[in-house]
């Protein structure tokens, strides 16, 4: 089902917005060599609890996972793509980090991804990440009342495929609302002219995810979250939740 929202249920979840923008800007601005992926989650959780916020991710727990989310973000270090489980993991010079962070913030969800380096960048590390970020702004370009689904994954797609970077198999984005996951899914490829119409006050998460390697195929981890990529190379994330209006997408997890 998907939900469309109304004026002022946008205005409430561009609020939540700004939680998941302060807590991710906390994580990269503590994210340094020997800091811990466990320290990076007390930030996070620090940044929510100021605001009166909760966490969809703290407790999580899809049918496919063998224990409950147990953290408020998600840190992805290096050859991980998502869902990686804070722990005392100290981070080394040249790391390539992704954070997934959301927040609830009077019923309404955010949602939103950053990727970066750790001290010291290599080449290619750069180029990935920013390629990430030039696939999220073209999904966002996309996403307008008129266009469909389709003409949001196609935008993704054809920036990382041209880039030569892999896309995960069967990973995306998704509706964003009362709950962190809702109707429609967001696919990071597809046909342009396909999938459901946009709507004016339609909410989605737009999350391109690159695997450097250029393959899609990946696996999970024996923790039963973190998926990585099965030849080892590093993957960037990048997201961010956008509504869907009469005057053009609108970033609600934008500072």
């Amino acid at each position: 089902m998907v939900e469309i929202k109304t004026n002022e249920d946008l205005l409430a979840m561009r609020e939540a917005g700004r939680v998941v923008a302060r807590a991710l800007e906390a994580v990269r601005e503590k994210a340094a060599p020997g800091v811990t992926l466990a320290e990076l989650d007390g930030v996070a959780r620090e940044v929510l609890a100021a605001a009166g916020a909760g966490s969809p991710f703290l407790g999580y727990r899809p049918g496919w996972a063998p224990v409950p989310f147990p953290a408020v973000v998600c840190l992805s270090v290096n050859d991980a793509i998502v869902h990686g489980v804070p722990d005392g993991t100290p981070l080394a010079d040249g790391d390539l980090l992704s954070a997934d962070c959301g927040a609830v913030l009077d019923g309404w969800v955010g949602d939103a991804a950053v990727s970066f380096t750790v001290g010291r960048a290599r080449a290619e590390d750069t180029r990935l990440v920013d390629t990430a970020f030039e696939a999220l702004e073209a999904g966002i370009a996309a996403a307008r009342v008129g266009k469909r689904i389709g003409d949001v994954a196609h935008a993704i797609g054809r920036v990382c495929r041209k880039a030569g970077y892999g896309i995960p198999d069967g990973f995306g984005g998704h509706g964003v609302g009362r709950t962190m996951h809702e109707g429609p899914d967001v696919p990071n490829e597809g046909r342009p002219g396909r999938g459901m119409p946009l709507r004016h006050g339609m909410v989605i998460a737009i999350e391109p995810m690159l695997i450097g390697g250029g393959g899609d195929h990946h696996y999970t981890a024996r923790d039963g979250w973190t998926v990585r990529t099965i030849d080892g190379s590093r993957a960037a994330h990048a997201e961010h939740t956008v509504a869907i209006t009469d005057d053009g997408p609108r970033i609600l997890t934008a500072l």
